[in-house]
């Protein structure tokens, strides 16, 4: 092992301060919170509209986090949805953070919002971290990998022979007194660069007070792709050397992070997986510990098992499973022809390894697993009871994002919620499921259901087809859903109540909701009010306040 030092100096674009004017930041729209090993920022998108855009601040300038920006200097940037934020991770080694002794890091941020005109908002943040660093650190985040290592334990441990006296030959021919990195691929060696040229494709190399970083975008041209284990890793393998006289100092570092995308098994699962040797030149570790975790924070084991989220080793392959709906995911609702769902989760691994020389090395990922679409019925239940005269019909497992807009009764729009003077309700049931469910009462009698006799039954039969606007949140996206309940009530024939009188004989009939159905008659002639004249009959009707069809008819003879 040997100590070294070395200073590095990189043109940077200076950015003119922002003139926007720097406004206040409500409270609870914005969260930020130290890590173990990064900075996090989390602003609601309802403040900060869809389009939010970062800007690191140094003594030196601003600097705007662009895509390729955030890849080189250690920060992810991600809108996040399903939880309704943004959110900015910044490494602690990050290009514009105040590093004092690897103990004590400070970060400066404008936060550039455009809810109403655009604004900006000043952040600032000084954090320690938790735990001490390990000899050896690897970061895979999404959209960059980060190597760190102590500076005495910066010699190679695992590196093959050959390949180490071939790149110490290429490093004593072709070395300066400057520093200069060179890149191996696939036991191809690439021609040396400066560091400065090196941080033009995108590399960014640092030495702090103890340590010396590295890091670099995914799809880099000196990178190469992969499989340990059946498994697809991404490797960055480079070499940083200098010649001071007849001495060469050299140091080698890699970067290799699991590059699987994840996968869904028929048992509901989410799963990834990773090797436990990434690269040959790590092939020393060993007693591999693996820690879970969610949204960047790890979980005791008793609450991810708890959870049910599983942890295996198999042949040398480290791989979890995670069930699709289990706590620390995001479900999200999706229209396509019909309603389905899917589940994000935003995974946190941690491996720790120890080599036969006792130094730590410490890989942390960050990554994201999704499901694919998965079917997600509603379905409707016919209550009805028919001695109620009233159809209760309940539509169920309608999910949190999702809510009902309108509804079609035999072709009639009612949208939702229905007015104090309609005869039929609809009520919200929420369970404690994430779902919620309605009930919708429409009588029998009301103008909007279909009425038909059925002689065969001497019943008569009443018909509504149901067709539901649900509309799922926030993008309002349409889906339907329909239904057809029937019903039938008993339509016997009217019977009549007979009353003698001195003046002679009184018949009652009291009303009944589908009396209409039949005639009465003298003989063979209709009871009108004009037979009644003719014939000097007494014959009243009454209407009842609650019948909505026929009357209660009184006659006397």
């Amino acid at each position: 092992m040997m100590a070294f030092g070395f200073c590095l100096g990189f043109a940077l674009l200076l950015f003119v301060w922002s003139t926007a004017k720097c406004d206040q930041i409500s409270n609870g729209v914005l969260h930020m919170e130290c890590r173990d090993r990064y900075f996090m920022i989390a602003a609601d998108l309802s403040f900060t509209g869809n389009e939010p855009r970062f800007e690191a601040v140094d003594e030196t300038g601003v600097y705007p986090i662009t895509e390729q920006y955030a890849a080189e200097c250690g920060y992810s940037v991600s809108v996040l949805p399903l939880q309704g934020h943004v959110e900015l991770r910044a490494s602690y080694f990050s290009c514009h953070t105040d590093n004092k002794d690897d103990a004590v890091f400070t970060f400066n941020f404008n936060l550039l919002a455009n809810h109403s005109g655009e604004a900006t908002y000043t952040m600032n943040k000084t954090c320690s971290p938790s735990l001490p660093w390990s000899p050896r650190e690897v970061t895979c985040e999404l959209n960059y990998m980060e190597v760190s290592v102590r500076s005495d334990v910066a010699c190679p441990t695992g590196t093959k022979k050959d390949d180490w006296d071939a790149a110490v030959n290429t490093a004593y021919t072709s070395a300066t007194s400057d520093w200069q990195v060179m890149f191996q691929r696939a036991e191809q060696k690439l021609m040396p660069m400066n560091l400065s040229e090196a941080h033009k494709h995108g590399y960014v190399f640092d030495l702090t007070d103890g340590r010396l970083v590295f890091r670099t975008p995914y799809g880099q041209p000196d990178s190469f792709s992969t499989e340990v284990n059946g498994v697809p890793v991404e490797v960055v393998h480079a070499t940083l050397f200098s010649r001071q006289s007849w001495v060469v100092l050299m140091v080698d570092l890699v970067a290799a992070c699991s590059m699987y995308e994840g996968s869904y098994d028929e048992n509901g699962y989410m799963m990834w997986k990773t090797p436990e040797v990434l690269h040959p030149l790590l092939s020393g570790l060993h007693n591999t510990q693996v820690n879970i975790g969610v949204n960047g924070e790890f979980l005791e084991q008793p609450v991810a098992e708890e959870r049910g989220y599983i942890v295996e080793k198999h042949n040398g392959t480290v791989q979890l499973s995670i069930p699709y709906n289990a706590d620390g995911g995001y479900r999200k609702s999706f229209v396509t022809d019909d309603l389905y769902e899917y589940y994000v989760f935003h995974l946190y691994l941690e491996q720790i390894s120890v080599d036969e020389d006792h130094v730590d090395t410490r890989l942390r990922v960050h990554r994201t697993l999704a499901t694919p679409l998965l079917p997600c019925p509603v379905f409707t239940e016919n209550r009805t009871v028919n001695e109620e005269h009233m159809f209760s019909v309940y539509l169920g497992d309608v999910p949190d994002d999702v809510e009902l807009a309108a509804v079609h009764l035999n072709g009639h729009k009612f949208t939702v919620p229905f007015t104090n003077t309609s005869r039929h309700t609809i009520t919200k049931v929420v369970h404690p499921n994430s779902t919620h469910g309605y009930t919708l009462k429409v009588p029998f009698d009301d103008p909007v259901v279909l009425q038909q006799f059925s002689k065969e039954d001497a019943a008569m039969q009443h018909k509504l087809d149901i067709n539901y606007t649900l509309t799922v949140l926030p993008e309002k996206e349409p889906f339907y859903h329909f239904a057809s309940v029937m019903a039938q009530s008993d339509v016997s024939p009217p019977e009549f109540d007979a009353i003698c009188l001195e003046s002679g004989i009184r018949f009652r009939l009291d009303h009944r909701p589908f009396d209409y159905l039949w005639y009465i008659s003298i003989g063979s002639d209709l009871l009108t009010s004009e037979l009644a004249a003719q014939h000097r009959l007494h014959h009243e009707q009454q209407q009842p306040e609650s019948a909505a069809r026929g009357a209660a008819l009184h006659s006397w003879i």
